[in-house]
């Protein structure tokens, strides 16, 4: 599906993503519906269940809209403070300052990276409150929904905002797939690449900080509110803690690697980035610290070993396969990579066909999507809606490999074909 549009000297053809605008005008409304839905579908009344992990039949909530308060004070001021909080200080505190990749006008634009300083002040800053008593560690657990709502319409504000000054910047800023001329698709997929306000960069801040950080909070919460609920903090609440704070740590650790991923280089901030980055990460992948807050666990030795073991594995070959990427791209004289056989391409660059990179053309994904299924073993098997998390992110990977396949073939032509005949397999080797 396409249409033509201006670009500059002439026209070219438009890739409508994700069905077009009618695709995007759909999802403005679903994702929001699905992060409530995963609230009112699993809390402490009750969670979904299908039939099929457990044996108790249908559960479905009888839920009054009408008298459900979807927004407190506190949350608000809560949401609020806590965005101002991190604004505060990504300017005060010290951080190295990194180049980006060169923009479409050969900028290569200054980024603050202090996420790391930022991220673990502010988690001591929570605990130590929560130990002396000023605040509630449960907080988050205890107005979780006026959080959501919270995200949603900042979610919403900031997206107008963002398309709004996106009005008044020259061409060269403006990322390719929000161009298109059609309101509801560029509000969705963000007009502008790099909306800045001096050199404050509102996409990368958003990446990795309010959402992010606010997603360990929340899980710190969570363990709070299970521990003031049942007097103990499970070795699953424990698990899941563990294994997603982990995540968090290790990308504040390496903050600098965004600025080559598709989400800084590619595309614009629109709507669909900034959603994700402040409301559908903090409040879906929290949900397994939720679900065992209401149902907890207590999981045998044997147990804990194998979600362990799962964990490990899927790390490995994630960080591994991207480790020997890296190694390729910067050193390929370096011994672990010089001897791997690889495509040498019409653009002067080489594809790497060995090696992990052998195995499947986006390997990493498997490795990505084993640490997801790891973080919703812990919950067991007596519902089904804790493990959205490894459904959810399974389809997001198969999307996103769809979506560099097409990139990829466009930018490397015939070459791209041959490396397909090599490494035939896209994520799964021998199944996918």
């Amino acid at each position: 599906m396409g249409k033509k549009r201006s670009a500059g000297k002439g026209e070219e053809e438009v890739h409508w993503e994700f069905f077009g605008p009618v695709g995007v005008s759909c999802m403005m409304v679903a994702l929001p519906v699905v992060v409530y839905a995963l609230y009112f579908l699993c809390n402490d009344q009750g969670c979904l269940e299908l039939g099929v992990f457990g044996s108790r039949g249908v559960w479905w909530p009888a839920v009054d809209l009408a008298a459900v308060e979807w927004l407190d004070r506190s949350a608000a001021v809560a949401a609020v403070g806590w965005f101002v909080w991190l604004v505060a200080l990504y300017h005060v505190l010290p951080g190295k300052w990194v180049k980006g990749t060169e923009t479409p006008d050969g900028e290569r634009l200054d980024y603050k990276c202090n996420g790391f300083v930022s991220g673990m002040f502010s988690v001591a800053v929570f605990v130590l409150l929560a130990q002396l008593g000023w605040i509630d560690g449960a907080f988050c657990y205890k107005h979780y929904l006026g959080l959501v709502t919270m995200a949603v319409v900042f979610s919403f504000a900031l997206s107008a905002y963002l398309y709004a000054v996106s009005m008044g910047n020259r061409e060269t800023n403006l990322a390719s797939h929000g161009n298109t001329g059609v309101f509801v698709y560029d509000f969705f997929m963000g007009r502008q690449l790099n909306p800045r306000i001096g050199k404050f960069d509102w996409k990368f801040f958003c990446e990795l900080r309010p959402g992010l950080f606010g997603w360990f909070i929340i899980l710190i919460s969570m363990a709070c509110a299970q521990y003031q609920l049942h007097g103990q903090v499970t070795n699953s609440m424990l698990l899941v803690l563990v294994f997603q704070g982990w995540y968090v740590i290790d990308s504040a650790v390496v903050e600098s690697a965004i600025l080559t991923t598709m989400d800084i280089t590619t595309d614009g901030f629109g709507f669909m980035l900034v959603f994700g980055d402040l409301a559908w990460v903090p409040f879906t992948y929290s949900l397994q610290a939720r679900y065992l807050v209401d149902h907890p666990v207590q999981l045998s030795t044997a147990h804990v070993l194998a979600i362990i073991a799962v964990k490990l594995v899927g790390y490995y070959i994630f960080r591994s396969a991207n480790l020997q990427k890296d190694r390729f791209r910067n050193d390929p004289m370096h011994p672990a990579v010089r001897n791997l056989r690889s495509i040498p391409t019409s653009r002067g660059t080489k594809l790497l066909c060995d090696g992990w990179w052998g195995q499947a053309r986006h390997i990493n994904y498997l490795g990505d999507w084993l640490m997801g299924v790891s973080w919703c073993l812990p919950c067991g098997f007596d519902h089904v809606l804790p493990y959205f998390y490894a459904v959810y992110f399974g389809i997001l990977l198969v999307h996103r490999e769809r979506r560099d396949d097409h990139k990829c073939a466009t930018k490397y032509g015939r070459d791209w074909i041959k490396y397909r005949s090599q490494v035939p397999y896209r994520i799964v080797p021998y199944l996918y």
